[in-house]
């Protein structure tokens, strides 16, 4: 019967000795980096939802904006239309022989129902115009939200970079970046 030996790599052998010497000196660096990336990790899902939830909400804004658009246009084309039969009512109440009390009458009722849908129409440009504010507001708050959550992807970056090198000073730039993805992620809950 053969006896089966391995014989380790020198790498394996570095990384055995590394683990080693990490755990026996109570080094704990690299579970303090994989705490944060959880943390971050977390923050990021936070922050990637709301950059969805805020998208989609200025996106129904917008088409509630472009529904008022429309139906404000159909107004208008309606106050054409009655303007269209003013004139004419006015063109043939000046027709010799025609009941020209009958035609100005047409013309003054056209008149009157022309004024109800110019309001109406203004009204729905009116509310137009507010969809499409509001949808300004949801998509800037979605950029501070999508700000956040790449500020946080660079601070998780960092963070993996920092467990394979071990440079303290890349750990500072990890939190630092993943301070940054905190404050851009508190505009955007504030609407800044």
């Amino acid at each position: 019967m053969a006896t089966e030996y391995e014989v380790p790599s020198p790498h394996e052998h570095h990384l055995e000795h590394v683990a080693e010497h990490a755990h026996g000196s109570g080094d704990n660096f690299a579970g303090k980096i994989a705490v944060m990336t959880a943390i971050m990790a977390t923050v990021g899902a936070l922050f990637s939802f709301q950059a969805g939830s805020t998208e989609n909400a200025a996106a129904m804004n917008k088409n509630n904006a472009a529904i008022k658009k429309t139906e404000a246009a159909n107004q208008w084309n309606y106050y054409q239309a009655k303007s269209s039969r003013q004139n004419l009512a006015e063109l043939a109440a000046t027709i010799p022989g025609v009941d020209s009390a009958k035609y100005n009458a047409a013309a003054e009722r056209y008149k009157s129902e022309k004024e109800d849908i110019r309001k109406a129409a203004e009204k729905l440009e009116e509310e137009s115009k507010a969809w499409d504010e509001l949808s300004e507001v949801k998509l800037h708050q979605h950029h501070r939200w999508a700000q956040a959550m790449t500020a946080i992807q660079i601070a998780i970056s960092l963070a993996a970079i920092t467990l394979l090198t071990r440079k303290d000073w890349l750990k500072k730039i990890s939190y630092t970046a993943a301070g940054a993805s905190v404050i851009l992620g508190s505009l955007a809950a504030m609407h800044i």
